[in-house]
């Protein structure tokens, strides 16, 4: 299966390792591994600026996704009826 981020991204769910809100506080780790990631070239901004809200870390890249935490969960839950 697979799960939509926003724009034309859709990345396989099993790749998903985690997805984290932006407008959370965020703990120093979590700052400090998103900058390091955006430092390597890891990170992948899908959202238009200022309408950033979660980020979605793959086992290859992590997306900056304008569709909000609740919603991709929602979505990677939703399975399609044949």
């Amino acid at each position: 299966m697979f799960l939509h981020l926003g724009g034309d991204v859709v990345v396989p769910k099993k790749d998903v390792v985690v997805i984290i809100n932006t407008r959370a506080r965020q703990s120093q780790a979590t700052k400090e591994f998103i900058s390091i990631a955006d430092g390597e070239g890891f990170i992948k901004n899908i959202s238009d600026q200022n309408k950033e809200k979660s980020y979605v870390v793959t086992v290859k890249e992590i997306f900056i996704s304008p569709i909000s935490c609740t919603t991709l969960k929602k979505r990677s839950d939703h399975r399609l009826e044949v």
